[in-house]
């Protein structure tokens, strides 16, 4: 095992933030996961699995413990029948990768997906999602290393208590499971419409009327590229906050305020609020904060940028600034969809 000391976390986070970790190495394989757990707990230790960082705000302070990087990789196909497709993934590949792999093989199921940044592994902690679709949709079970138990166990997809943007690996037992792999069942037929209204609009300006999985692909990575800056180039999480669900109640109470409040149905009776629309009316879209040195992007006023920030705590102070504006116009409090760590 190759365990650096004294480790720039900025490194390992694409907002570009945070002190230094005391210890850091890479788990290449399952039993490496296993050793390095091993290690930290040996030496008494907190420890922490993260994957590409693209979902991680890491605090000032650093952290004093071990950083175990996922790098545990490999895409196999386990079963393939005349409708769909089982296929193992590695928590460690680029999941936009994987993405490419399955729409190459004429396969439904993630390319709504494309261009979300990350791991595969991080897929099922956060639930991940976009125009409609989710990995719950698609995800029959999880690989995971048991570091209470010490063992190796799957998860099934009914077991991962789904919600909107969130799991049991987030909530009840957020940082029990260390996520080796991830099996999905995609299918081979073409996606059916209607679509998300960006999507429908993209076509009909388009004139696209054949809806493959390439040419979803295609159209939610055109779409995504305005919305969402390369993290490699402009340093960001993506979303940096995620809507809100509330009652239909509150969303007509905010309708007679707001007419052209965007909104969606949730299959259990209440709405999904448009997050960015709430920061765009409270005025933060292509915003340039000198102050803190933080800003939102042009493209999206979800996602916050980091342009010269030197510490998490002006990004905070930022967040804030949005949190308060948002709260004043709407009594709404918005949720952080980045994990701000240890």
């Amino acid at each position: 095992m190759n365990i650096l000391e004294n480790v720039d976390l900025r490194l390992y986070s694409t907002m570009r933030l945070g002190g230094r970790a005391r210890w850091l190495a890479e788990a290449r394989k399952d039993d490496d996961v296993k050793d390095l757990v091993d290690w930290a707990k040996q030496k008494s230790v907190s420890f922490i699995v993260i994957g590409q960082g693209s979902n991680i705000v890491w605090r000032d302070e650093g952290f004093d413990g071990l950083i175990i990087v996922n790098q545990i990789k490999g895409i196999e196909v386990l079963s393939e029948d005349n409708s769909s497709l089982t296929v193992r993934i590695g928590a460690g590949e680029i999941w936009d990768e994987a993405v490419a792999w399955s729409v190459n093989r004429s396969l439904s199921g993630i390319e709504f997906l494309s261009r979300i940044p990350g791991l595969a592994g991080a897929a099922p902690v956060q639930n991940i999602g976009a125009y409609g679709a989710e990995i719950a949709d698609v995800l029959k079970e999880v690989a995971v290393y048991d570091t209470q138990t010490e063992a190796l166990e799957t998860v099934l997809a009914d077991g991962c208590d789904f919600a909107y943007r969130t799991s049991r690996f987030k909530t009840t037992d957020k940082g029990r499971f260390a996520i080796l792999n991830i099996i999905l069942n995609l299918k081979k037929t073409n996606p059916i419409p209607p679509f998300y209204e960006s999507l429908e609009n993209y076509f009909k300006e388009h004139n696209i009327n054949e809806f493959t999985p390439q040419i979803i692909r295609q159209a939610v990575t055109e779409i995504r590229k305005i919305k969402l800056p390369d993290p490699s180039v402009v340093s960001n999480n993506g979303s940096f906050f995620t809507n809100l669900i509330v009652d239909e109640s509150k969303f007509n109470e905010l309708k007679q305020k707001f007419p052209d409040i965007k909104g969606w149905p949730t299959k259990d009776g209440r709405v999904k609020l448009a997050a960015g629309w709430m920061v765009e009316k409270a005025g933060f879209r292509d915003v340039h904060d000198q102050q803190t040195g933080m800003g939102t992007w042009w493209g999206s006023a979800l996602v916050m940028v980091n342009e010269h920030a030197q510490r998490t705590v002006d990004l905070l102070a930022f967040k804030q600034k949005i949190l308060d504006k948002v709260q004043d116009m709407f009594g709404i409090t918005l949720d952080q969809e980045p994990e701000l760590l240890p």
